[in-house]
């Protein structure tokens, strides 16, 4: 049976998450577009994994018990020796480190291996520090946006020539089509003011500062504030909202499956990072034509400019985060026009399938 390949796809892991879930979309893609495809996971393939799998994909893991477990190196060596890719292209950093050591391994050549990075990293600098010494084992290094790519450039001093920008994008067909969400099973009283979050419950996220702006927010008008997502600072932020008295107005709706619809129901999006890569996020807010609160911070301004399609304010600043969800929350006209405005700028500059493209032109050029 003929091994070849055209794209080896290596990542971290397939948990449920952001790059996981943008992996599997640009896997269909790919394989729509002709190419053959497969998947590695560094640790066990996960629920994403399973998904592709019933996708018809072929997926591997390398059983990583830890993310720093060396013998993945001579698992994933194995593999791309055994399939003898046109391009392997893997995604998030520690699958690219491993990447671009297993192609030693494998005498495969560094020149088709492609990494891609999704966020301004903030809080490990020192994986700043090791792509400076190891980008020049792979052909190029892939950011999802503007500030991604700049940062790479400045921080871990990646030539330009070496780094390609590949923007994020959504299809928002997806988005506008979903069925709204029934908020009063959640024992929201029908007509209340609303605001979303979406993401990982994570120190990077901001959420503290929004409980705290959030708590002005009450004091003025009678609004809810839906979470929906799960991760680590869950026990911490459920006891803040009881400390705080929140607690029947902040709901935690865990990990969820079906937020377009959450968006389709709600007045307003928030989302308060301290740094992201191109949030998905905020492109389906964006999408969905919600008024959106976002912080001036890498990633987030790539997507939204103040008082034109979004409000922007500065992280950390609880009363600024505040004043700007009671704004979209409250002022119906600006919600509207800055709802409308997000909308179509999904439409002429979000696009996934000029993600897609983009993508597939980079694939063409290294396998040339």
């Amino acid at each position: 049976m003929d091994q070849r390949l055209d794209i080896l796809y290596v990542i971290t892991d397939l948990e449920i998450g952001g790059v996981p879930l943008h992996l599997r979309r640009l896997v269909g893609a790919m394989r729509g577009r002709g190419f053959r495809c497969a998947v590695v996971s560094l640790a066990p393939a996960g629920p994403v994994g399973e998904m592709m799998r019933e996708d018809g994909v072929e997926v591997y893991d390398c059983g990583a018990c830890c993310r720093f477990d060396v013998r993945v190196m001579g698992r994933l060596a194995a593999i791309v020796r055994e399939h003898r890719s046109g391009v392997v292209h893997s995604l998030l950093f520690h699958a690219n480190l491993a990447s671009r050591f297993a192609a030693r391994m494998a005498d495969f050549p560094a020149d088709r291996v492609v990494c891609e990075i999704q966020t301004v990293e903030v809080e490990r600098t020192w994986h700043l520090w090791v792509d400076r010494f190891t980008h020049v084992d792979c052909r190029f290094t892939i950011g999802n946006s503007p500030s991604v790519v700049e940062h790479l450039c400045e921080r871990a001093r990646i030539p330009m020539s070496r780094l390609r920008l590949v923007k994020g994008g959504i299809d928002p067909s997806r988005i506008r089509s979903a069925a709204p969400f029934d908020l009063t099973s959640l024992g929201i009283p029908a007509g209340a003011l609303t605001a979303l979050w979406v993401g990982r419950l994570d120190p990077v996220k901001g959420l503290g500062v929004l409980l705290d702006a959030f708590a002005r927010v009450r004091a003025a008008v009678d609004a809810h504030l839906l979470l929906a997502g799960d991760g680590p600072l869950r026990e911490q932020l459920e006891g803040d909202l009881l400390a705080r008295g929140l607690n029947a107005s902040v709901h935690f709706l865990g990990s969820r499956n079906d937020v377009p619809s959450l968006l389709k129901s709600v007045d307003a999006f928030v989302f308060p990072s301290r740094t992201e890569g191109l949030p998905n996020a905020l492109l389906e807010a964006m999408a969905a034509g919600k008024a959106i609160v976002t912080t001036d911070v890498p990633g987030c301004r790539d997507l939204i400019r103040d008082g034109v399609n979004g409000l922007v304010v500065p992280y950390g600043n609880a009363v600024a985060l505040a004043g700007a969800i009671r704004a979209a929350l409250t002022d119906r006209s600006l919600s509207r026009r800055l709802g409308e405005r997000a909308s179509r700028d999904v439409d002429d500059r979000w696009h996934i399938d000029a993600t897609f493209d983009a993508y597939a032109s980079i694939y063409r050029e290294v396998m040339a």
